[in-house]
C-alpha cells in the first residue's frame, strides 16, 4: 500500500518526456533528484540559516536548517519536496503554513499542504536533522563526510558532495538551478579546542560552556554543494589583494603545524587573482572574501571557501598533468579550484549534465594563468600536453534531468575545445571580452549549455554551433585528411557531424574551409604544409 501511494505521488510530478532513452539506466528517484518537478517548480529558495554540530567519536551530526522561500506562481494544495538522503533523518519539521501530511520515502520528504499559495508570498520551513551521514570512501570524487585525524591525532572533519548532493547531510532543495538568492548563515558548533570554518565571513564567535560556536555569513547566492563546514585544529592568517573592485580580503585557514609552508605556497594567490581578473573580470564574491581552507581530501571549489589538500606541492600532488614540465611551476589545486569561482560558482550550470561549463572553462583557466605568467607559447604547449589525458569515451554532456554527469573529458577535451574556438575566433581581445562578458552578463546566475554557446556565437559573430555540437555532444574528433602535390593541397573532413562549419588556418595564416567533400587549393609554397597545432583535430596525410 505504501509503495502504491508513493507511485501515485510520483505520477503527479512527471510526464513521459522527463525520462530518457539512454544506455544508462535511470529511475524515478534519479528524476526526482535531477528534475525541476512539480514538487519544486513553484517555490524559490531565498536563504538557508544552518546550525551544525558534528560528533567525531560517533561519526554523526545534528543540526537545523531554516529554509526561507518565496512562492513563484499561484498554486493550490501543492506538495513540497525536501531532499535529505538516507541514513539522515528529519527529527522535526515546522512551517508557517499548514502541513496536513508529512511523507518520507527514500531520500525525499514530501510535505502535503491544503492551502492556496499566491505568487510572491514568503514562508519558512524549519527542519531539525540528525544521523550518521554517508562516509566518503574516496573524497572528493565519491562524496561524503570525512571524520579524519591530522598528524597530531586531532579531529579533522569536513564533507565533499558536488556529485552526490548536499542533501547527503543537509535537508535542502538539492538542485543546481535553485540557489538561495540571499545567501546563508552557518553556525558551526565545535569542541573548545577546534575551529569551525565555512564560506563567507566570520561574523560572530562565542564560547558555549566547553564548546565554541562559529557563525559565518554568505551574502551572495551560493550553490548547495558549496555550503561546506570544515572543523579542525586550524590557525588563520590574512592578506589582501588590490583587485578590480578594490581590496579583496584573502583569508587562509590551515592546520597549525603547516603555517609556515602555507605562507610560502599561498604566495601564488595574488598573481593568480591578477591573471583571472584580467581574463574573466572581477572576482565575483568580494563581499564574502576569498578563502583557502586546508582539507583532508585533495580539494574542491566551494564558493569563497576553497578546500585545499595538495600537500603544499606544485603540480597535481607533485605530478604534471600536461607532461610538459609547465604544470610543475604552480600548485594545481590553488589555480584550478579558484578558477571555479568564476565558472561553477559565479556561473553555475542549471543541470549537472552541463557540468562541462564548470570544468571545461576552469581547466582552460589553467592555460590562461600559464599564459599570463610565462607567455602564450607555454600556454599553448600546456593545452596541447593535456590532450594526452583525453579518453573520447562518450559525450561530454550527460543526460538531463537525472543528475547525470557526462564524460570526464569535460576537463582536458573541454579545455581544448575552448582553445580551438579561441583559435577560430583569431582575436584575443575579442576572446577576452567574451569571457569577461560571460561573467558580467550571467553574474550570479544559473545557465544552460545553449546560453553559453549562443553567447559565444553572438559576441564572436561566427557560427560556432556545429563546433560545440562536435566536441560536446559526440566523442568524435574531427579528422582532416589531406594530400599535397607540390603546391596543390587536396583535403576533406572525416569523422565529423554533418555540415560541420570549422575553418582551419595553416601555420602560415592561409585559411581552409573543409567539408566532407574533397577540395583542392593552391598553397603559398610547395614546402610541406604545416597545420596550426592549437586546433584539437586529427590530421591524416593520405598518399
Amino acid at each position: 500500500m505504501k509503495k502504491l501511494l508513493l507511485l501515485s505521488i510520483l505520477a503527479m510530478g512527471f510526464s513521459k518526456a522527463q525520462f530518457f532513452e539512454s544506455p544508462e539506466k535511470f529511475t524515478k528517484t534519479d528524476s526526482l533528484k535531477g528534475s525541476n518537478t512539480k514538487f519544486r517548480n513553484f517555490w524559490d529558495v531565498k536563504k538557508y540559516d544552518i546550525v551544525l554540530e558534528p560528533n567525531f567519536e560517533a561519526k554523526s551530526i545534528k543540526g537545523s536548517n531554516k529554509i526561507s522561500i518565496e512562492i513563484e506562481k499561484n498554486v493550490t494544495n501543492p506538495i513540497f519536496q525536501i531532499d535529505l538522503q538516507n541514513p539522515m533523518k528529519a527529527d522535526r519539521i515546522k512551517a508557517n503554513f499548514p502541513i496536513v501530511e508529512q511523507r518520507v520515502d527514500g531520500d525525499f520528504i514530501f510535505l502535503h499542504t491544503k492551502k492556496s499559495f499566491k505568487k510572491g508570498e514568503k514562508f519558512v520551513i524549519d527542519i531539525d536533522f540528525s544521523g550518521n551521514p554517508v562516509i566518503a570512501k574516496n573524497a572528493p570524487w565519491d562524496g561524503g563526510w570525512m571524520f579524519a585525524k591530522d598528524k597530531n591525532g586531532n579531529p579533522w572533519m569536513t564533507v565533499a558532495d558536488e556529485g552526490i548532493g548536499a542533501s547527503i547531510w543537509l535537508p535542502c532543495k538539492d538542485i543546481w538551478s535553485d540557489e538561495p538568492d540571499n545567501g546563508t548563515t552557518f553556525k558551526i558548533i565545535t569542541p573548545k579546542d577546534l575551529v569551525g570554518v565555512a564560506g563567507g565571513r566570520l561574523i560572530k564567535q562565542e564560547n558555549i560552556g566547553d564548546k565554541k560556536s562559529w557563525l559565518w555569513e554568505v551574502k551572495n547566492p551560493i550553490n548547495a554543494y558549496s555550503i561546506i563546514p570544515s572543523i579542525g585544529k586550524y590557525v588563520n592568517f590574512k592578506d589582501t589583494f588590490d583587485g578590480e573592485k578594490g581590496k579583496l580580503d584573502l583569508d587562509y585557514w590551515v592546520l597549525d603545524y603547516n603555517l609556515d609552508k602555507a605562507k610560502k605556497q599561498f604566495e601564488q594567490v595574488k598573481p593568480m587573482m591578477k591573471s583571472f581578473e584580467s581574463w574573466f573580470g572581477p572576482y565575483p564574491f568580494y563581499e564574502d572574501s576569498y578563502k583557502l581552507v586546508e582539507s583532508p581530501h585533495l580539494g574542491m571549489e566551494h564558493q569563497s571557501n576553497v578546500a585545499y589538500g595538495n600537500k603544499y606541492m606544485n603540480g597535481y600532488l607533485g605530478h604534471d598533468m600536461s607532461g610538459t614540465g609547465i604544470g610543475m611551476k604552480w600548485d594545481y589545486i590553488i589555480i584550478h579550484e579558484t578558477g571555479h569561482e568564476w565558472f561553477a560558482n559565479n556561473i553555475t550550470a542549471k543541470d549537472q549534465a552541463d557540468m562541462w561549463i564548470h570544468e571545461s572553462f576552469t581547466t582552460y583557466s589553467e592555460t590562461l594563468y600559464v599564459e599570463s605568467l610565462w607567455g602564450k607559447a607555454d600556454g599553448d604547449k600546456y593545452t596541447q600536453g593535456i590532450r594526452n589525458n583525453i579518453q573520447n569515451d562518450k559525450a561530454i554532456i550527460g543526460q538531463y534531468g537525472v543528475r547525470n554527469e557526462g564524460s570526464g573529458d569535460m576537463y582536458p577535451k573541454g579545455s581544448n575545445m575552448i582553445h580551438t574556438i579561441r583559435t577560430v575566433i583569431n582575436n584575443d581581445d575579442k576572446f577576452r571580452q567574451i569571457l569577461r562578458g560571460l561573467n558580467k552578463d550571467f553574474y550570479h546566475q544559473t545557465v544552460t549549455a545553449e546560453q553559453i554557446q549562443n553567447y559565444f556565437i553572438e559576441k564572436s559573430g561566427i557560427d560556432l554551433k556545429s563546433i560545440f555540437d562536435q566536441y560536446l555532444r559526440t566523442a568524435k574528433i574531427p579528422t582532416l585528411e589531406y594530400k599535397q602535390t607540390g603546391n596543390q593541397l587536396t583535403y576533406k573532413w572525416t569523422n565529423v557531424i554533418p555540415n560541420l562549419k570549422f575553418p582551419i588556418r595553416l601555420a602560415d595564416g592561409q585559411e581552409l574551409k573543409p567539408t566532407e567533400q574533397s577540395q583542392t587549393t593552391t598553397l603559398k609554397s610547395d614546402k610541406p604544409v604545416e597545420f596550426n597545432k592549437n586546433y584539437y583535430i586529427e590530421v591524416n596525410q593520405v598518399y
